[in-house]
């Protein structure tokens, strides 16, 4: 089992500055051993228009787990294979996948990692 800080710990991730690429913004809130990050895919937003150049890679090679707040977001991976998260889903993406927003509403998720690993930077 691994180490942890015993210590309660809060964070306010409406204090967080954002982070925008194009249609696509997040915000980190860093727990000792835990991020979570706060990922709005705005009406229009695609992984491989708005943030393609900025990774330097054809697609998303990070893997997620979140869990999604508002909206949808529609999911391709490197086989072909789609599908669809909402409102109420949690979702585990492994790395190749492009992603974005569906419909006529933002889609919000909130993704946990250990570290600060969303973004190159």
């Amino acid at each position: 089992m691994g180490t942890y800080n015993p210590a309660m710990q809060k964070a306010t991730l409406a204090a967080v500055e954002s982070d925008a690429h194009g249609l696509i913004s997040k915000r980190t809130a860093e727990l000792d051993g835990v991020s979570v990050t706060e990922v709005t895919f705005a009406v229009g937003a695609r992984w491989s228009h708005d943030l393609k150049d900025y990774a330097g890679t054809d697609l998303c090679q990070l893997p997620h787990v979140a869990y999604v707040v508002a909206g949808t977001l529609g999911v391709q991976m490197t086989d072909g294979s789609t599908e669809e998260f909402s409102a109420g889903d949690v979702m585990l993406l492994p790395p190749g996948h492009d992603a974005w927003a569906v419909g006529e509403q933002d889609c919000r998720f909130l993704e946990f990692s250990r570290g600060n690993d969303y973004y190159s930077a």
